[in-house]
C-alpha cells in the first residue's frame, strides 16, 4: 500500500485513532488538536464517512464508499460506488460468488485487520488510540495487533464511552472475559467519569494505566462562553421543558416520563415541551395515547442540527433527561452552561459531580412520581432555577470548558509520545 497522506507537520507526533468516522463525539474530541503540532489520522470501522470539513485523513472501510471523496484526506479500503450505476453483468456474478462461497463478515473483518495492520506498519504511529468498547474498535486493534505483531508500534490508549461500554457489559462473564485482554494490554485508559475507573480497576486494570487527564466529557467539553451568551432570558422567565431523548433504548426509557408529565400536567402549566430525537416508532405511538390537551402544548421531532438543540437549550427552563445507563451525559453539561434546569437520574456516574437541588433535581428512569415532582418543583420554584443556574455555569466550567481542556490534551498527546 502507498501511504498518499502527507503528515502536514514532519517531524511532529502521530496519533492514529480507530473508532466510528460517522460520530459527532469523534468529531468533537478530535477537533480539540486542530491546530496542535501533531500528525493525526482515524482509522474508521465501517460507517459513514466523515463530512467534508472534517480536516483528519481518515481510513474509511464501509464496503460502499461514496463518490466523489477527496484523495487527499480520505482512502478507501474498497472501490467507491455510484448509487445510480449498476455494475457490468461480469461484475454482478461475481459479486454473488463471492457472497455465496465467503462468510461475508468474516472475510471483511479479516479484510480490515490486515489493512489496519498496513496503515500502523507503513505510518508507525506514536500513539494509536481505540474509541469505545462498543462499537469494538478495541477488540478490531486486539487482534490486529496479536495476528500481525504490532506490539511494539506506539503506545495503546483505551478511550471507553460514558456508561455504554462497561455499566451492564461488567455484569456479564462472557463481555467481562472480552474485555479483560483488551485492559491487560493497553497502556492508558481514557474515561469520562469515576465510575468506570472504578469497573475497570474491579477488571484489573493497574492505577499506572489510568491517564492523568481524569475523567473528561467524551466529547472534549463544550464552549461555555458561547452556550451562555446564547441563553435567552433568566431561566425563571422561561416556560420550556426540552426532553432531548424522548426514544426508548437500552440505557432509558420514554414511557415513564410520558406518565410522569401526565401526573405534573396540571401544576406545571402553561410550558412547552419539546421532544427530540423522537425515532422509535414504538415511542411514537405511546406519545399519541398522551391527553389530546398536553399534545397541543407539544413539538415533536425526530433529528435536529446541534446548533438548533443549542438554541433551544437557551430558551429552556427545565433540561428533562432521566435514564437507566449513562456516563456524564453531554446534556447535563449543555444545561448548566445554557441556564436550564437539568433533571437527570441519581446514577453512580453522575452523583460524583453534582448535588441535589444545587445543581440538578434527582428523578429515577422507572419512577414517573419522581419526575412529577421534579418537574413540578423545577417549573415552580424561581429562586431554585435561577440560584442553580448562577452555581452551574462556574461548575460547568471546572468540569467541561473545552478552552481549558484542549491544551491538556494536546500535552497529554505529546507526552505520551
Amino acid at each position: 500500500m502507498k501511504d498518499h497522506f502527507i503528515d502536514p507537520h514532519p517531524g511532529a507526533p502521530k496519533i492514529l485513532f480507530i473508532g466510528m468516522s460517522e460520530s459527532s463525539h469523534n468529531h468533537s474530541w478530535l477537533r480539540l488538536l486542530e491546530g496542535a503540532n501533531l500528525n493525526v489520522r482515524f482509522f474508521s470501522l465501517p460507517a459513514l464517512p466523515p463530512p467534508d470539513d472534517w480536516p483528519f485523513p481518515t481510513y474509511i472501510t464501509t464496503t460502499r464508499p461514496p463518490m466523489g471523496l477527496d484523495p487527499t484526506s480520505r482512502s478507501c479500503l474498497y472501490k467507491p460506488v455510484n448509487p445510480d450505476r449498476q455494475p457490468f453483468l461480469l461484475q454482478r456474478v461475481w459479486n454473488r460468488l463471492w457472497r455465496l462461497l465467503t462468510p461475508a463478515k468474516l472475510a471483511q473483518q479479516e479484510r480490515m485487520q490486515a489493512w489496519l495492520a498496513e496503515v500502523i506498519r507503513i505510518w508507525q504511529p506514536d500513539v494509536i488510540e481505540t474509541v469505545g468498547l462498543h462499537p469494538p474498535a478495541a477488540e478490531l486493534y486486539l487482534r490486529a495487533r496479536e495476528q500481525y505483531g504490532l506490539q511494539g508500534i506506539g503506545k495503546w490508549v483505551l478511550h471507553t464511552r460514558g456508561g455504554s461500554d462497561l455499566t451492564l457489559a461488567r455484569h456479564d462473564p462472557e463481555q467481562v472475559d472480552r474485555i479483560v485482554p483488551i485492559i491487560k494490554a493497553c497502556n492508558q485508559i481514557i474515561c469520562d467519569n469515576y465510575a468506570n475507573f472504578d469497573y475497570l480497576r474491579a477488571m484489573g486494570a493497574r492505577e499506572t494505566q489510568f491517564s492523568s487527564l481524569g475523567p473528561l466529557p467524551g466529547t472534549g467539553g463544550l464552549d461555555v462562553d458561547l452556550l451562555s451568551s446564547s441563553a435567552v432570558h433568566r431561566p425563571s422567565s422561561r416556560r420550556m421543558i426540552l426532553w432531548p431523548k424522548a426514544y426508548d433504548f437500552t440505557y432509558s426509557m420514554a414511557l415513564p416520563v410520558f406518565e410522569g408529565i401526565k401526573i405534573a400536567w396540571e401544576r406545571i402549566q402553561p410550558c412547552e415541551i419539546i421532544m427530540l430525537y423522537m425515532v422509535i416508532d414504538s415511542t411514537r405511538a405511546w406519545y399519541k395515547t398522551l391527553p389530546e390537551e398536553i399534545r397541543r402544548s407539544c413539538r415533536v421531532h425526530d433529528k435536529l442540527p446541534r446548533d438548533e438543540v443549542f438554541a433551544l437549550m437557551g430558551r429552556a427552563r427545565v433540561a428533562l433527561a432521566p435514564s437507566l445507563v449513562d456516563g456524564v451525559p453531554n446534556v447535563l453539561y449543555e444545561a448548566m452552561a445554557s441556564g436550564a434546569m437539568p433533571i437527570v437520574s441519581p446514577l453512580e456516574t453522575i452523583t460524583p459531580i453534582v448535588k441535589q437541588h444545587e445543581n440538578v433535581l434527582f428523578a429515577r428512569n422507572l419512577y414517573p412520581h419522581e419526575i412529577a415532582d421534579a418537574l413540578v418543583r423545577a417549573m415552580n420554584d424561581d429562586d431554585l432555577v435561577d440560584e442553580a443556574a448562577k452555581r452551574n455555569l462556574v461548575r460547568v466550567r471546572e468540569l467541561a470548558d473545552r478552552k481549558t481542556i484542549a491544551p491538556r490534551v494536546i500535552q497529554y498527546y505529546q507526552s505520551l509520545a
